[in-house]
């Protein structure tokens, strides 16, 4: 069986350093042999979150976007890599809507099936790539919690975090081929990861 990966592009540029970084991590994935598909959250029509709750009669969510078709993707998935910069230090506008519509997992997950709080059960494994402008002690801290809670609701496992400081401009994480190295490798040995953790599902 061949790993399923799902990348996400929360970038508003399609060229912007987080998007780089995660091309690298996707040409890794593939080099290791994962079918890696690409997601670009800037070209889907994904509404915010209106809190109508109809979700907590089957745990679908009532608006009828392209969210459906995203969640279906993840879900059904065995890995995620998912890439934002920071935006008042959490992830960027087009990520978040994605992690707010998914509201209706969260009502399923916790309401409909009454899973426990705090019995997780990992599915997935998901690795996190953001780059921030500042050098702020505390950048990556409100990204990194609301990933968490995010991931949580997917059922993954926050298995890597790819962080990189001083990255503004289009272009700027060209001045550092280390970072690119290390999120190709990155890509690689989040395949290899899901392999060792599905044991023979991916034995050939």
């Amino acid at each position: 069986m061949t790993p399923e990966i799902v990348a996400i592009y929360g970038s508003p540029r399609r060229r912007g350093n987080t998007a780089t970084l995660l091309k690298h991590a996707v040409e890794g994935a593939r080099e290791a042999d994962a079918h890696v598909e690409e997601i670009v959250l800037r070209d889907k029509k994904i509404s915010p979150c209106l809190e109508i709750y109809k979700c907590k009669e089957a745990g679908k969510c009532a608006i009828r976007d392209d969210f459906q078709e995203v969640c279906d993707r993840i879900l059904s998935a065995h890995g995620i890599i998912l890439a934002s910069p920071i935006f008042f230090y959490t992830v960027s506008a087009h990520t978040k809507i994605l992690m707010d519509r998914c509201q209706s997992l969260w009502v399923k997950k916790y309401w409909i099936d009454n899973t426990p709080f705090g019995d997780r059960t990992f599915r997935r494994k998901g690795l996190f790539i953001s780059a921030g402008a500042t050098r702020g002690k505390k950048l990556f801290e409100g990204a990194l919690l609301t990933v968490k809670y995010f991931f949580d609701v997917i059922d993954t496992e926050l298995w890597q975090t790819l962080l990189y400081r001083q990255l503004d401009f289009e272009g700027d994480v060209l001045r550092h081929p280390e970072y690119l190295k290390e999120a190709r490798e990155s890509g690689a040995a989040l395949v290899k990861a899901i392999r060792n953790g599905q044991g023979d599902d991916f034995s050939g």
